[in-house]
């Protein structure tokens, strides 16, 4: 850029939202891990940080929806600098979705922000944009005849994406899903109920203002609509973890018992192997093998395993999963977890970028890593074993038709049922488990547990 841009100005809510916008683009960061970070840089107040966080977040989930109200507004859009569309984008969400800052304080500093960080042509551009938005307002979605592509912008999906979900769901449950994605996230909590129950735990939170109630979805969870989990008490104590409600149901369907010997084949960060480590007992030979291809990974493993005072029935081991079959003996365990690397597409709500990142081609090249995974690790379970499979995806490609494909080259396993609570009983189908986004308001998340016929 060459020039000195006013503290005031760099300083501000919308200037360090655009420049997270902007990072988000060139792939620096996932949105939820640049998040902290930038508000740390920034040193932003609890306030400011509020508003910070919805900026993002509201800009980046609705990027498709906010390029088409900007559409009539621009000629040349080839001729605009990435970052003007970015600003004028950010600009446009706040005049359409949130209310408590006049239109006039929002066009302002989108245009101070033009001047300085460009020139006073570009002010005078970004001015005349958003002047012109608010006298004709944004463009009616009804003008695409399409219906797949207008439900794409509508929710903002990638039109291949929208497309896959609706010959998968159909178009008014994808609608739905889309939709929900707009909505705030809310933070869950797994608690360790050898050390606490869940009404202790809420009392607990309750001192520090954190408004959280029992999780519908898992007997282990706690939500919070508003407070800082983290940094209760609980957490520091280690008896409470940030989990999402979805992927606390995997260690309960791998029916523990305290003296399995348990292989988790992905690990990192070590949510699901810690609550795997809370059914086992050292004593009576209990142990989880928790693997990863990463030291750095290995290592958060350990940290989560030793606050979460497991780490002894936890061994960690840097491993490629696919070769879990050359490393271990057959039939060596009791219970396998294979939660598969995937597209991550049940994440969107928590990472909005996401979904603009992936391509129709990774839904080629992850399956048959998934069935590597599979079948590097179905000789090492024990007659009899549970194996369970899970993902953090929505995709058929990656849960429904990986399972099939496995079945049908091993006779020798068969599905068993999911063991969840009645409010998760209907997204069970033909003894598999999908949570999408908009049932429950958890990530998405895909369970099946699978047999080795005795």
């Amino acid at each position: 850029m060459g020039k000195k841009i006013p503290a005031r100005v760099k300083s501000s809510v919308r200037y360090v939202a655009l420049r997270t916008i902007e990072r988000v683009d060139n792939g620096g960061a996932y949105s939820n891990l640049l998040l902290n970070e930038m508000i740390n840089k920034s040193a932003l107040g609890e306030k400011d940080s509020r508003l910070f966080t919805e900026l993002v977040y509201g800009t980046i989930s609705r990027k498709l929806l906010l390029e088409y109200y900007l559409t009539p507004f621009i000629t040349n859009p080839k001729k605009v600098d990435s970052w003007v569309k970015n600003l004028l984008s950010l600009s446009i969400y706040q005049l359409v979705f949130l209310d408590k800052i006049p239109d006039h304080a929002i066009i302002n500093e989108a245009v101070e922000i033009g001047k300085h960080r460009g020139n006073v042509g570009i002010g005078k551009f970004v001015n005349g944009v958003l002047r012109a938005f608010q006298r004709e307002g944004a463009p009616s979605l009804e003008a695409i005849q399409d219906p797949v592509e207008r439900l794409s912008v509508e929710i903002s999906m990638p039109k291949w994406l929208t497309e896959k979900l609706i010959n998968q769901m159909g178009l008014e449950e994808t609608r739905k899903l889309g939709l929900s994605l707009f909505e705030k996230s809310h933070v869950s909590g797994r608690v360790d109920l050898r050390e606490i129950s869940i009404e202790e735990a809420l009392e607990e939170l309750q001192k520090d203002h954190i408004d959280a109630s029992a999780s519908q979805v898992s007997p282990y969870g706690v939500v919070a609509e508003k407070g800082f989990l983290a940094g209760n008490y609980l957490f520091d104590a280690g008896k409470l973890t940030i989990q999402d409600e979805s992927s606390m149901l995997v260690a309960p369907a791998m029916q523990i018992e305290k003296n399995h010997v348990v292989l988790d084949a992905c690990a990192a960060p070590g949510g699901k192997t810690t609550h795997i480590a809370t059914f086992l007992d050292a004593t009576k030979g209990g142990r989880v093998k928790s693997l990863d291809i990463h030291d750095h990974k290995i290592k958060l493993i350990k940290q989560n395993a030793e606050r979460l005072h497991v780490k002894d029935v936890v061994d960690t081991e840097k491993l490629d999963a696919r070769k879990v079959g050359e490393e271990f003996p057959a039939e060596y365990f009791d219970r396998i977890l294979v939660d598969a690397p995937c597209s991550g597409l049940g994440l969107m709500r928590r990472k909005p970028d996401i979904k603009y990142n992936k391509s129709a081609q990774d839904f080629e090249q992850l399956p048959k890593i998934q069935l590597e995974i599979l079948e590097s690790v179905a000789k090492t379970l024990k007659q009899c074993g549970i194996m369970v499979y899970s993902t953090c995806t929505i995709t058929e490609e990656e849960n429904q038709e990986v399972i099939a494909t496995f079945l049908q080259k091993h006779p020798e396993f068969k599905k068993i049922d999911v063991s969840v609570s009645e409010a998760v009983q209907p997204a069970i189908q033909d003894q598999m488990l999908t949570l999408y986004p908009h049932q429950l308001g958890t990530d998405g998340f895909f369970i099946c547990c699978m047999q080795k016929v005795c």
